[in-house]
């Protein structure tokens, strides 16, 4: 990386995608369809993707029916951890196809199993749905004796940082959460003026970088109305987070919610929790699909599974 411009190899990346039939669907199922073509596309320019020793799916019990979650193992897996993925997507779009290679990456990374859960998407399933899907699975291989990591990017980020509160306030052992590029405070929708002067990002980055300000709202519109200021959906607007499994926060410099994600880090180490945050200044929000696009998107995506190794000894 040389000095804090937006990556060039990205920005070429987000011309070409413009480009793609799908990116021009402004509806959910267009929504949809796009993030399955940016993702295998991404994933077919990969110089050397990581591939699993064995691959499951599973369907884990969660209140009146069954969570489907995918269960990737490692080659030479080093112990009883398995990470809880929450894959990103607005809430809306996504799933353990789109994000198998994010998930085949930490895998491969840590050495641990990466259990990726297909939770309910909105607007057909809005919140609490994911949250509840995503904790059934944390809880369901707690309960197996497994020590248990949270892990999502963007959307799926947030439902982590969710995820290890209520593990927190219910007891169950976890021992970490990964976050990367997180959602944690939806408060106003992204549309409330007070709320969005809080974090400068959301004006700087609000739209050329990917993700943008006006599409946040409308994630926010879909999966959680009026409902901003639960700690479900809002991590950050939780009123203690002390007690809170210890963290890794990756944001990135040209990213909306860079600031949100750095705001959160801060606001765990205040409350005595071990946070392990960096930000990558010249990457924006979806690099950590991007490391077949960017060297600096590999090395990134290469250090969130380093950090979660050392922050865990």
């Amino acid at each position: 990386m040389s000095g804090d411009g937006f990556d060039a190899a990205i920005a070429e990346w987000l011309r070409e995608r413009e480009q793609d039939p799908t990116a021009a669907d402004a509806s959910v199922e267009g929504a949809r369809l796009h993030s399955v073509a940016v993702n295998e596309r991404s994933r077919a320019l990969l110089a050397d993707p990581p591939v699993p020793a064995a691959e499951r799916d599973e369907r884990v019990p969660a209140g009146g029916g069954r969570v489907p979650v995918r269960v990737i193992e490692p080659a030479g897996r080093r112990d009883g951890t398995v990470v809880v993925f929450c894959h990103g997507g607005g809430w809306i779009a996504g799933d353990t196809g789109t994000h198998r290679q994010h998930m085949c990456r930490l895998a491969a990374g840590t050495g641990w199993t990466v259990a990726g859960v297909d939770y309910r998407l909105a607007p057909e399933h809005p919140f609490p749905a994911a949250f509840e899907d995503c904790l059934a699975v944390a809880r369901h291989f707690a309960a197996a004796g497994e020590r248990v990591v949270v892990a999502g990017d963007s959307a799926g980020g947030q439902l982590a940082a969710s995820v290890a509160l209520a593990c927190r306030d219910e007891g169950v052992p976890l021992a970490a959460q990964l976050l990367i590029v997180p959602v944690v405070d939806v408060l106003g929708g992204y549309a409330d003026p007070g709320v969005n002067a809080s974090y400068p990002s959301r004006a700087e980055r609000a739209e050329g970088y990917g993700l943008t300000l006006a599409g946040m709202r409308w994630f926010a519109e879909l999966y959680a109305p009026g409902d901003g200021q639960d700690w479900r959906v809002s991590p950050l607007r939780a009123a203690d987070l002390s007690g809170v499994a210890p963290a890794v926060v990756h944001t990135a410099g040209y990213d909306v919610l860079r600031d949100e994600g750095a705001a959160y880090a801060a606001a765990l180490r205040d409350a005595g929790v071990e946070v392990v945050h960096r930000e990558w200044p010249t990457l924006n929000h979806g690099y950590f699909g991007l490391g077949g696009v960017s060297a600096a998107a590999e090395e990134a995506a290469r250090q969130a599974a380093a950090d979660l190794r050392g922050l865990l000894g």
